[in-house]
């Protein structure tokens, strides 16, 4: 146990009537600044569709997709041959005007799902194919805008391996010549099945959105994938309901020096989608199909402002090209070629991330910079459940937080999170401004641990000058006398009373003590009302994921 001292006491004992208690006391010392709410998107993409007021080009199978695209203004509809394939690369003009030029399917609007709805693979008998052996298959000419496409499948030429499917900028180098205005909307995106793609689509734009679309198949033997990354686009961006396959990175911003300087992706809307590994690529697991693709996250950004990130299922990541963290906010200055990179201002709520070898890796100074460049800071972990984090076979400790080298203005509040490994481990710079409250968590061998400082109090002193740590149920905790008082210590899960332990159910039960035990007067833990899948209850699981101890 922490000792206190005579100085201490009298401190605490010599406050005036209302004054604040230690705990305060250590809020006090971190500036307001690095305390503050994290910004939402000053931008949110508006992607109703209305049908353009100009003239159908029909293009049939066979025909002439590059005229078409030459000869539409703004306004018009190139309609596709539903089901026809259309040899490219395929380069998109520019245009005078800021009417839309919609390219899409000629099949009828009742014939694929309406808006809102994603499409599946199911849906690509009704989809002209747009398809090329060498480039990207859609790339754009300088100053291009003002695209939208709809139900189309896009893809490599059988058998061959392509870096970009969708290439959105050409190394510009001011934000005012990026191409900007783009929609995919109810699109299939797929690298080959057995050679894989690098990468879906490329952000590197402006005003652009995926949305209702199914990208999969982006894998590839010693190298990074992703189904959608941008790191030398400005944004506004809008990722919305669909399903996205990356090996490498499902999705991700930064990791690429851009050439525009000072050029940080912003106002970033990421929700209700499914970000999924298939574990067919895991080698271990039954249905391995013997590719070892290079495996290393599943959400990562290095360089962000202003993201908000909600309502998605992150589900499969484990130790392979990395240690098996699934989400990342680690900034990156790339040897500090971007110098100014940031990742500030990001909301990572009411999501659940499942089946994966750790949880969080948090990283504040880049390490890799010489100049010390490159800082994260301000970014809320709100409202999450954590699942199966550890789970047998992913390879990885099981650890849910690690918080490196000077990160600022972390809150983590009202999170459900099982797991095998530490509740955090920090290392390096110690990190201001952390706000732990109204989770619940499982204590396991380490708890909070940091390197050289040891468990529970020492660690957060040393590495949270200022923390807050209140109102927290840490399961199974061996000596809560390690810990801040304000926490709850129940000696195991079955003394929670979660409604299904065994069964993947962690809302609390009618029986629970722990009912409005939280700081705001609600239960801790997750309100999984909030979280994707059935209203109030956990999201199903898939049969070929295993739960901890053999449960299904």
């Amino acid at each position: 146990m922490k000792k206190t001292t005579l100085a201490a006491v009298l401190a605490v004992l010599l406050l005036p009537a209302g004054a604040a208690g230690p705990a305060a006391l250590r809020e006090s010392r971190v500036p307001a600044s690095v305390r503050r709410a994290a910004e939402r998107p000053r931008v949110f993409l508006d992607t109703k569709y209305s049908p353009p007021p100009g003239k159908t080009l029909a293009v049939p199978a066979g025909g002439d997709l590059r005229k078409a695209l030459d000869e539409a203004r703004p306004g018009d509809i190139i309609a596709l041959e539903a089901g026809a394939t259309f040899g490219g690369p395929f380069t998109l003009p520019a245009k005078t005007g800021s009417d839309w030029i919609v390219i899409r399917t000629s099949a009828a609007d009742t014939a694929l799902p309406p808006p809102g709805t994603r499409v599946d693979p199911s849906q690509a008998r009704l989809m002209p194919k747009l398809e090329a052996s060498s480039g990207a298959v859609i790339r754009t000419a300088p100053g291009a805008h003002h695209y939208r496409f709809i139900g189309l499948e896009i893809r490599p030429a059988r058998g061959v391996f392509l870096n970009n499917l969708v290439l959105l900028g050409a190394g510009e180098t001011s934000i005012e010549s990026l191409p900007d205005h783009f929609i995919f909307d109810r699109c299939y995106l797929h690298g080959d099945p057995q050679k894989g793609a690098r990468r879906g689509i490329a952000l590197n734009s402006r005003s652009t959105a995926v949305i209702d679309s199914w990208l999969a198949d982006f894998k590839e033997v010693g190298a990074d994938t992703q189904a959608i990354a941008g790191w030398n686009g400005a944004g506004p961006f809008k990722i919305v309901n669909n399903r996205l396959e990356g090996a490498g990175e499902n999705v991700m911003f930064g990791g690429t020096p851009p050439t525009i300087v000072d050029l940080v992706p912003s106002d970033i809307e990421i929700r209700d989608n499914h970000l999924y590994k298939p574990l067919t690529w895991m080698a271990g697991d039954p249905s391995y199909a013997g590719t070892p693709w290079s495996v290393k996250n599943i959400f990562e950004l290095k360089n962000a402002r202003r993201v908000l990130v909600e309502h998605n299922l992150l589900e499969n990541n484990w130790v392979m090209g990395q240690n098996g963290f699934g989400v990342l906010f680690t900034v990156r200055t790339e040897l500090d070629a971007a110098p100014w990179a940031v990742v500030e201002d990001v909301i990572f709520s009411n999501n659940v991330v499942r089946h994966t070898a750790c949880g969080v890796n948090i990283l504040g100074i880049d390490d890799s910079s010489a100049s010390g460049s490159g800082r994260a800071r301000t970014i809320e972990i709100s409202n999450n459940l954590f699942a199966d984090v550890g789970a047998p076979g992913l390879g990885g400790p099981g650890t849910l937080f690690q918080i490196l080298n000077g990160a600022a203005g972390l809150t983590i509040d009202h999170n459900t999170a099982l797991h095998t490994g530490s509740i955090i481990a920090a290392d390096m710079a110690p990190s201001t401004g952390l706000v732990f409250q109204n989770n619940i968590v499982e204590h396991n061998e380490y708890g909070v641990f940091g390197s050289s400082k040891g468990i529970g109090l020492p660690a957060l002193d040393y590495y949270f000058p200022g923390f807050v740590f209140r109102r927290n149920v840490l399961i199974g905790t061996p000596s809560p006398r390690q810990y801040p008082a304000d926490n709850i210590f129940p000696p195991s899960a079955a003394a929670v009373r979660f409604v299904d332990y065994a069964g993947g159910d962690y809302r609390l039960s009618g029986s629970s003590p722990h009912h409005r035990a939280a700081g705001d007067g609600t239960d801790p833990g997750a309100d999984f009302s909030r979280l994707p899948g059935v209203r109030g209850a956990p999201v199903p699981e898939p049969s070929s994921v295993r739960r901890r101890g053999g449960h299904a």
